[in-house]
């Protein structure tokens, strides 16, 4: 019976195939946490507005997420280590950028900070203050990454995104289930 059910599994995944949905709902790590970053606020904040890349990169998106900061002036950390390769005003904003190696640049929004260009930062450091002006009510920080020259999720470094995945009962559990079903019949 095990040999069936364990061939029922192989088969299912054949037939699926190995698409990203399929791989993500597999056990195992997340694919894009990493252990070396962290959240550029603390307490770990609350999140105003999600990662809505555009379809195409000319096109309006939302290029990374808004955090909820506790309050104007509250302290900016570095999510992982780098170098600042960034610091300076983009259209009517303070913006620093670091560069973590490996194609990844994480920028922060509205943030003032006292750094300059080429001041290596390590995790956890504190590398500016929020400024008032990006959210329209509560203070936030606005954080993007990219990797190369393309956006991707900040929060897939710091979160588990996978969506939750209902597995089937293995035997032990399924054992369980039926005794409770005798139960029930027996009453």
């Amino acid at each position: 019976m095990m040999l069936s059910r364990f061939l029922a599994g192989v088969l299912l995944l054949l037939a699926l195939g190995t698409s990203p949905a399929v791989a993500s709902a597999l056990p195992g790590p997340s694919p894009g946490v990493r252990p070396d970053w962290a959240w550029p606020l603390s307490p770990t904040p609350a999140v105003l507005r999600g990662f809505d890349p555009p379809a195409k990169p000319w096109l309006s998106g939302h290029r990374g997420v808004d955090l909820r900061a506790a309050a104007d002036g509250v302290a900016v950390a570095a999510p992982a280590g780098g170098t600042v390769s960034f610091v300076g005003v983009v259209v009517d904003r303070p913006v620093i950028t670091i560069d973590h190696g490996g194609g990844l640049l994480s920028s922060f929004e509205p943030v003032d900070s006292e750094l300059s260009k080429g001041a290596p930062v390590s995790k956890g450091q504190d590398i500016g203050a929020v400024r008032a002006g990006h959210c329209p009510g509560p203070p936030c920080l606005h954080w993007g990454v990219r990797r190369g020259e393309d956006y991707v999720n900040p929060l897939a470094f710091v979160t588990d995104l996978r969506p939750s995945v209902l597995l089937p009962w293995t035997s032990a559990g399924a054992g369980r289930f039926s005794d409770a079903r005798r139960w029930r019949k027996s009453r």
